[in-house]
């Protein structure tokens, strides 16, 4: 990630790195924000059942993020042009939608998952986070995420956050808005987002939405070019729980999985 406004002086380029580095956390952690520098009430989130709901390591994870956000912020993404149920099964198998993307040199990032709710994501690039589903409704998803990238000027930074995807179908696209909560742990770090978020901001929006991008491209390919898109996924590994979830949404490829059993 760079930027057109980074100088050529030894300060600027200390300066563009520091930013590189919270910018790399946020976006493994699907996020960008805008800074608030202060507390949201209530303490616990209405978009989230009952802290009861939740094991004790979650509900410490979504206060933490909850209690005193770093940064905020709703971006809107680009209408995914396929059906709202094949889009949905990517989303709910990233993995999938990652290794679809390498495959085709959209994106380089790889997501592992622990089981259907928790996984590991990685940029490559020295970002790394885990993060787990909590709300799983027809037309959105909630999940919490933590996750730290290493780099030579600000040393390890860690961070959380809370991230909710709301889809809706309109004109035969999958509208996607995504809002989300981080708060960034090194207090360097977060002085320096609060500080260029409001000049440089444009670029994290912008980083975001091409990761959104990636999974709209994704499911667009796998409509639109079915017979390719279904030779890939015969051909790759997946665990037959991620392949089932696939192929439940798309015909295409569940008719050629029934005509080589």
């Amino acid at each position: 990630m760079t930027s057109a406004f980074l100088s050529q002086s030894r300060t600027g380029a200390q300066g563009g790195k520091a930013k590189t580095q919270w910018v790399a956390l946020v976006l493994l952690l699907g996020l960008t924000a805008v800074a608030t520098g202060q507390p949201l009430t209530p303490a616990w989130p209405k978009f989230l059942v009952s802290r009861d709901a939740f094991p004790p390591d979650v509900v410490s994870a979504v206060e933490h993020v909850w209690s005193e956000p770093t940064l905020r912020r709703t971006v809107q993404g680009p209408p995914a042009r396929a059906p709202f149920d094949a889009y949905l099964a990517f989303v709910d198998t990233p993995d999938v939608t990652a290794a679809a993307a390498r495959f085709r040199k959209l994106a380089r990032y790889e997501v592992e998952p622990l089981d259907d709710d928790r996984y590991v994501a990685d940029d490559r690039d020295g970002a790394r986070g885990m993060y787990r589903v909590l709300v799983r409704e027809p037309n959105r998803r909630v999940m919490v995420s933590w996750g730290q990238h290493a780099g030579s000027i600000l040393g390890t930074i860690r961070g959380s956050a809370l991230t909710v995807l709301d889809l809706t179908t309109h004109d035969d696209a999958v509208e996607q808005t995504l809002t989300a909560y981080v708060r960034i742990d090194n207090r360097v770090a977060a002085a320096i987002a609060k500080l260029l978020v409001p000049l440089f901001g444009y670029l994290a929006d912008r980083k975001l939405v091409e990761g959104i991008r990636v999974s709209a491209a994704i499911a667009e390919w796998a409509v639109e070019q079915p017979a390719e898109f279904c030779a890939w996924l015969a051909q790759e590994p997946l665990g037959p729980e991620r392949r089932a979830r696939i192929l439940a949404a798309l015909l295409p490829c569940r008719e050629q999985s029934a005509w080589r059993d």
